[in-house]
């Protein structure tokens, strides 16, 4: 007798005249049906989105930057002519620069009253500030105003995701337009590195910073009112890292597969307690007409 390899199929068939339909078999059929439907679409979504996934570690991430950081500030001085406006940048490292104008603009504002700076500029990777001010100018001001508006204060690239919210630029609108025109202005950032990588594996170097600010009247050694607006910054030793991440695609099969297989096992248990319980109820009746 030649060896039949039907004898491996653990799927035997049943011949459709030895079984029996049911309205309530096929309601749940169709039950089962839209739920499967249902439950597909929601892990489809949810395999084709991607996720962002973040952790905190101890470490330098852009170790390539050559130990800067490239800020973006942007400033409106509305009571204050753009040749009184300056920018001095200073550090731990022994930088101290006035007057710094690479990569800077100034805009008159007010028909010429006031001024909007705007510039990029790079800092060492230690604590220092910069300050917007009248120093560099060549004769002080008897009385500088220095309310303001800031449009903008970034470090690094710019991150445009939108899963990711941030304090990339805690700064943003920030208005002392109503405070005292002579008095100086403390903003204290605590920058923390953050890294976004994603799905290709590319990474993008930002920091986003808290800010705590104190508004005070400064004194020079001659008694003269010489405010300014200061930006003193520290760096965090935590980095940030945000990682874009989609679901493996076995994953995605399991997952099918588990729901298709679980809901007709359920379906298939709940139609055959209905229908047994449906059959008994029958013999009870017939039963008792007899």
């Amino acid at each position: 007798m030649p060896f039949d390899v039907r004898r491996f199929d653990i799927y035997r068939k049943v011949p459709k005249d030895l079984t029996q339909p049911t309205y309530t078999g096929a309601f749940i059929s169709i039950l089962c049906c839209v739920f499967i439907l249902f439950l597909f679409l929601s892990e489809l979504t949810g395999f084709i989105a991607t996720e962002i996934v973040n952790e905190l570690y101890v470490d330098d991430p852009d170790k390539d930057s050559g130990g800067k950081i490239d800020v973006s500030l942007n400033i409106s001085l509305p009571n204050l002519h753009c040749d009184l406006v300056g920018l001095d940048i200073q550090d731990e490292m022994g930088r101290h620069e006035v007057g710094h104008i690479d990569n800077s603009m100034k805009i008159p504002l007010n028909q010429g009253e006031g001024c909007r700076f705007e510039g990029e500029f790079t800092v060492n990777k230690v604590p220092g500030n910069f300050h917007v001010s009248t120093h560099s100018a060549t004769a002080q001001p008897q009385n500088p105003d220095m309310t303001h508006t800031i449009h903008k204060l970034a470090f690094g690239e710019k991150l445009q995701v939108q899963k990711v919210q941030g304090a990339f630029n805690a700064l943003g609108g920030a208005n002392r337009l109503s405070s005292n025109p002579l008095a100086s202005h403390d903003y204290i950032l605590k920058i923390v590195p953050t890294v976004y990588e994603d799905l290709s594996g590319r990474q993008r170097f930002s920091y986003q910073y808290t800010v705590a600010n104190k508004e005070y009247v400064a004194y020079s050694h001659t008694g003269r009112i010489i405010p300014a607006i200061w930006f003193r910054y520290d760096l965090s030793p935590i980095t940030v890292k945000y990682t874009e991440r989609r679901q493996p695609f076995y994953r995605f099969i399991t997952t099918i597969c588990a729901i298709v297989g679980g809901t007709f096992t359920v379906a298939g248990i709940i139609d055959s307690c209905i229908f047994t319980a449906s059959e008994a109820w029958k013999k009870i009746q017939i039963g008792k007409m007899s």
